[in-house]
């Protein structure tokens, strides 16, 4: 088997060890944060397919990826549900009582949640989990907030950067890697 190329500080890894949810928000995160509108004033958005097998990757992990946006789309749900994310709320600005909740579903508590997201709406979320992470162009506030900022832009990667890190932490990373050899 090759080693894996991928390299975090341990002082990362260690805040992300024992994580079992993973929280993203959806524009300025998993995508670059604009809005196309069609004339029928229906959203588009683009995803990168980096971020969906990360979202994937998760799940065969046992890391449970759970999605909480202030926006609702048909773009949105159908690509959540390409990708077997269940648990996900949409029209949500206050974040803080779906993750709760979520959390509270799924028999976790903030110790092993971390969350990815990049403007004030997810301050409360990021400020509660054992691990906080924004792509690089998020609000200053909430990179100032974050453990890890990503390298890889948002709707470029950033999801998947971070679902890297969470694989790399608890071990499962080599494991997954190895089935692509």
């Amino acid at each position: 088997m090759q080693q894996p190329a991928l390299n975090f500080p341990p002082e990362l890894l260690l805040s992300a060890q024992g994580i079992r949810v993973a929280f993203f928000d959806v524009d300025g995160v998993m995508t670059d944060g604009g809005l196309l509108i069609s004339e029928e004033g229906e959203t588009l958005k683009r995803f990168h397919i980096l971020d969906g097998l990360g979202l994937k990757l998760l799940q065969r992990g046992g890391i449970t990826p759970v999605v909480i946006t202030g926006r609702d789309s048909r773009p949105l749900r159908r690509r959540l549900d390409a990708l077997g994310v269940s648990h996900a709320h949409f029209g949500t600005e206050d974040k803080r009582p779906a993750a709760e909740k979520t959390l509270a579903a799924l028999g976790c508590d903030w110790s092993q949640a971390a969350g990815m997201g990049d403007d004030w709406p997810d301050l409360p979320v990021l400020r509660r989990c054992a691990l906080a992470v924004a792509p690089p162009h998020a609000h200053v506030e909430v990179r100032r907030c974050a453990h890890h900022v990503t390298q890889a832009a948002a709707g470029q990667g950033a999801a998947r950067e971070f679902c890297d890190l969470l694989l790399v932490a608890n071990g499962r990373y080599a494991q997954l890697l190895e089935a692509y050899q």
